[in-house]
């Protein structure tokens, strides 16, 4: 699948707000977004009319770079929330936060959801005693999650969980940080998002 291998800080400046793609470096004064805090290109600072189809489609590409996936994938997600009951917005955004890459990165195991990514692909994570390596897979209430008995040395996993008191885990999950695992405890609800996200903006361009 293709996929993004471009400046991440691009992307941030892109939107207009931090998607803290880089991990740590995003809460200090290297951010890119800190130090120009306009879009990329040479007409970056020009102002631009926002029709409603460009805030649609801003918010859209908002959400499909803070969750990593790819058009194509992103179409998939909505369409499997229209078809469950309630909200379709809230519907989208739990499918997304139920991603094993995402809920890696939400329990302090990663610093970026990039980086959750890459670990869960190269196998050193669990989910139910099972090794799991797709990053899109999507965990269920009372799920264990937990790092691979062989993978808990590695530097950057250590360093994740040092700093992770800095985000916070939400209530929805819960960490057993001494033994390097987790329990889904519910699903997560719309007021456990915490990021700025018009989830009815998608709708509405999907909708067209």
């Amino acid at each position: 699948m293709a996929r993004y291998t471009g400046p991440k800080c691009r992307l941030c400046r892109r939107e207009g707000i931090k998607l803290f793609l880089k991990g740590d470096r995003c809460y200090t004064d290297k951010c890119a977004l800190e130090r120009r805090p306009y879009a990329p290109g040479q007409h970056g600072r020009a102002r631009r009319k926002a029709s409603d189809y460009l805030l649609q489609l801003r918010e859209k590409q908002k959400v499909k770079r803070l969750y990593g996936v790819m058009e194509k994938q992103f179409r998939r997600y909505f369409e499997k929330a229209e078809r469950q009951r309630g909200a379709t917005g809230t519907n989208l955004l739990r499918l997304l936060e139920l991603r094993l890459d995402n809920v890696v990165y939400r329990l302090g195991f990663a610093n970026s959801r990039s980086q959750a990514r890459q670990l869960v692909r190269h196998g050193h994570f669990l989910v139910n005693g099972k090794k799991v390596n797709i990053p899109s897979y999507l965990v269920k209430v009372n799920d264990v999650i937990e790092v691979n008995e062989k993978s808990r040395e590695i530097p950057v996993i250590k360093e994740a969980q040092e700093v992770v008191d800095r985000r916070g885990i939400p209530g929805w999950l819960e960490l057993d940080a001494a033994n390097f695992k987790g329990v889904v405890k519910a699903l997560p609800e719309r007021d456990d998002i915490t990021f700025p996200i018009s989830e009815n903006l998608i709708v509405e361009l999907y909708s067209k």
